[in-house]
């Protein structure tokens, strides 16, 4: 949504402490979680127009957000 935080503990309520587990416990999870709450944090600030980007760059951000976030979801299915 526009404007709205996708942050993965807002999306995944579910898995909130298994999370926070993940990020202690997991390079390769904590790497992922840090460039997914970048990325959200930058296209958090280009919906609120505090910076102006292309198009074409934003949907790429976006893309690249849905990936992570897919990769992110696997990882946490995978250890519960």
């Amino acid at each position: 949504m526009f404007g709205e935080s996708h942050n993965l503990a807002t999306e995944f309520p579910e898995y909130k402490e298994q999370i926070h587990h993940l990020k202690m416990n997991d390079r390769h999870f904590a790497r992922l979680f840090d460039d997914y709450h970048e990325l959200d944090g930058q296209l958090h600030r280009i919906e609120q127009e505090i910076e102006v980007h292309a198009d074409e760059f934003v949907e790429g951000l976006k893309l690249r957000r849905l990936h992570l976030k897919d990769e992110l979801y696997g990882i946490l299915q995978q250890n519960t």
